[in-house]
């Protein structure tokens, strides 16, 4: 059971810009981070582009099965592309979403002799849909900046620099367009998990809502949609780059629930008009060359400003996380382990080794 409460904070990107509200905001940016994990983030310039892209959505997904499966994900050791119903795992269990994946331009191509995980930076392919490819193109530039600028902020509510994170940044971000169809009541969309593709996650979602967050109680409790906000959480990257102080907060989906409310800014509440689920998640990128042991020595002064919160009960309940784990050489193999377990197909079809190897692996 979730609690039915709106209870995540809310920070107000026009206060941070604002010098007059700029050191108080910073203080709340810094609870919601560091204390809680997850927050809202209203008033940013990125609301019309949204809506733009979620009029598209219904379309894009209503395209028959042999279009959106002729830039299926199967066909790129990068990632990206169509996922259908039911081929994506988390958690172990099947996922209950179908979505498009999409990266950030990167002009380098991996050549024999690169590390594997290198594969993953590859281009994207955009489905044959009407303004499709320049309506993300656009969507992708305007999160760049727009997380880019928060990961400013997020240095200053530590009393550091604002470009105190720059090293640890990355050229390669991710976005996701995801449908939950509709399901009976309480079904899993997506199972409890932390997001690995980096530092920050900014997630849009519809009406319908649905999300759960994992509390530092170790309980689960809900993140009603605000209008024209994003939700943002910590990643596994930024929890490696804070050794674990900060823990990437692990959430859930849950399908199609008895009830669900629409919170706008006049604090109205608006019965939702379908219980399909969309939402669109852009993920922060890291530097995936990064190995725990060099963020060890150039992270310290980092971890010594991160307040230290009492989260036994949730790291009791909690899921492990591959980017803090010994295993792995670096970060982007820890993320390539993500990817393979998470689509079992396309790890078997280019990286058949690492499958095997990873399928059978135990998280330490």
């Amino acid at each position: 059971m979730a609690a039915n409460k709106a209870s995540l904070p809310i920070v107000d990107f026009a206060r941070l810009r604002d010098p007059a509200t700029k050191q108080e905001e910073l203080k709340t940016l810094q609870h919601a981070l560091f204390g809680i994990g997850f927050l809202y983030l209203i008033n940013t310039e990125v609301a019309n582009t949204v809506r733009d892209v979620y009029k598209m959505l219904p379309g894009l997904f209503a395209l028959p099965s042999e279009e959106k499966e002729a830039v299926a994900m199967v066909k790129s050791p990068a990632f990206v592309g169509y996922t259908k119903l039911g081929a994506e795992t988390t958690a172990g269990a099947t996922d209950m979403r179908e979505q498009f994946d999409f990266g950030t331009v990167n002009e380098e191509i991996w050549k024999e002799g690169q590390p594997q995980w290198r594969r993953m930076e590859g281009p994207s392919e955009f489905p044959d849909y009407p303004g499709c490819e320049a309506l993300l193109r656009r969507y992708l530039s305007e999160m760049t900046d727009l997380s880019n600028e928060f990961l400013g902020y997020v240095g200053e509510s530590l009393s550091l620099p604002s470009d105190v994170f720059d090293p640890f940044k990355h050229i390669m971000h991710r976005l996701k367009l995801v449908k939950y169809p509709q399901c009976p009541p309480g079904s899993v969309g997506v199972g409890p998990h932390k997001d690995s593709a980096g530092l920050f996650t900014f997630l849009s979602q519809d009406a319908v809502g649905g999300l759960q967050v994992l509390s530092k109680e170790g309980e689960w409790i809900e993140a009603p949609p605000i209008d024209g906000s994003f939700i943002i959480n910590v990643q596994q990257g930024f929890e490696a780059i804070t050794g674990g102080v900060c823990p990437a907060t692990t959430h859930r989906v849950i399908v199609c629930p008895l009830y669900r409310y629409y919170i706008t800014f006049s604090n109205s509440l608006q019965a939702p008009t379908s219980t399909t689920r969309y939402s669109v998640p852009f993920f922060q990128g890291i530097n995936p060359s990064l190995t725990l042991d060099q963020l060890k020595s150039v992270a310290a002064h980092i971890v010594s400003k991160v307040p230290v919160s009492d989260d036994a009960k949730k790291r009791a309940v909690d899921v492990p996380s591959e980017y803090l784990s010994p295993l792995f050489s670096c970060l982007g193999e820890a993320y390539l382990r993500n990817r393979v377990i998470s689509h079992p197909d396309v790890g078997q079809k280019w990286y058949p080794d690492l499958y095997t190897k990873y399928s059978q692996q135990k998280l330490v």
